[in-house]
């Protein structure tokens, strides 16, 4: 069987830990484009796969309470990783104190805020947890698609947080209106910015989504879950709309329309998957809107993202194992964990065994 080709783009080399989770200590070198973390339940895979995603995104996919991810008995936690890159090498360091914030070092510099990494580091994952995309509320749906434009319309990439400060900015000042501290007249800036962004923000979503969808429906038929689809659902947000709701919000104190009111549908088969899927359905369907992206932003001068799956492969079949293989085969690096090293239906180019808080590479 062939080994995987690595395609340019995020490769972690080295990773060292320290206090973090279940490893005491930790220096480990990872090779090749595929990576297998292997070992038994509650060994310390996830743990590992977490350690890396804080170590390119300065955050947990699992938890946002940064003292969890210190060892037990310790007052702190360190993950420092060497990877490669379009454009050069990266070394990150990632320090969390009990009491502190959060540091992080790249290339020796610090960062004047963590979240840089995300756009220097590209890293998706998928985890068990992920599941919430489909079965939680719109809110996070919107975040996820927030996400996911932030990385493939680079230039739209505030939009987010820009609509979100007007936002509050509004509401607030229609709250001053209804306490009598403020005049109507206030609000007319507000109005104007809340329009305007909004606006933008929903077509930026749109066409975040119409990027994704057909990559989306494609991965899904691969992976056996035809017909996938997304769908966006959104009242136009005007200036004449915020108008018109204007007593309605007064009342309330609160914007009752705009993009952070809208929702993602995430379909198949011609059923929304919210209500109407299987629990193996919503799972695939996450890991093919993960891979979707992943190979719309491997095509891109960006290069491939790092992937990182974990408990990934336990309820797919013989089948959907080996289409999951073909589709990372044209992406780059990939760290994926299991129970066992013979659970992959190809030959990875590094297997590392993790039991206890230790890991080696085979």
């Amino acid at each position: 069987m062939e080994c995987f080709v690595l395609r340019r783009g995020l490769t972690v080399r080295e990773i060292t830990l320290r206090d973090f989770r279940s490893y005491e200590r930790l220096e480990l070198e990872l090779e090749g484009g595929l990576v297998l973390v292997a070992g038994p339940n509650g060994a310390g895979k996830t743990n590992l796969v977490e350690a890396v995603h804080v170590g390119t995104q300065a955050f947990s996919p699992r938890t946002r309470a940064d003292a969890q991810l210190i060892r037990f008995g310790c007052d702190g936690a360190r993950v420092a990783l060497r990877a490669e890159r379009r454009g050069g090498n990266a070394a990150v360091e990632v320090t969390i104190i009990r009491g502190e914030s959060k540091r992080a070092r790249l290339n020796g510099a610090p960062l004047t805020a963590t979240d840089e990494l995300r756009s220097e580091l590209p890293t998706l994952v998928f985890t068990p947890d992920r599941l919430v995309v489909i079965k939680g509320g719109p809110a996070v749906r919107r975040a996820y698609v927030d996400r996911t434009l932030t990385r493939l319309l680079p230039t739209r990439a505030n939009l987010p947080r820009t609509y979100g400060e007007a936002l509050g900015q509004r509401n607030a000042c229609l709250r001053k209106i209804g306490l009598g501290f403020s005049s109507k007249e206030a609000l007319a800036p507000w109005n104007e910015q809340v329009a305007t962004l909004g606006s933008s923000l929903q077509a930026a979503r749109v066409r975040s989504i119409e990027l994704l969808s057909p990559r989306f429906a494609d991965v899904g038929e691969a992976l056996g879950l035809p017909d996938c689809k997304l769908e966006y659902s959104a009242e136009p947000l005007t200036l004449e709309s915020l108008e018109r709701r204007l007593a309605r919000d007064l009342e309330r104190g609160t914007t009752s329309a705009g993009p952070h009111l809208d929702e993602v549908v995430v379909l198949a088969k011609g059923r929304e998957l919210r209500s109407f899927g299987s629990q193996g359905e919503q799972r695939t369907a996450v890991l093919a809107l993960l891979l979707a992206e992943a190979e719309l932003l491997t095509e891109r001068d960006t290069g491939a993202p790092l992937l990182l799956l974990d408990d990934v492969l336990s309820e797919l079949d013989a089948g959907r194992r080996e289409a999951l293989i073909g589709r990372l085969r044209g992406l780059g690096q990939t760290i994926v964990t299991a129970t066992s090293d013979s659970a992959l239906p190809a030959r990875a180019d590094q297997v590392i065994f993790v039991s206890e808080g230790t890991a080696r590479a085979a």
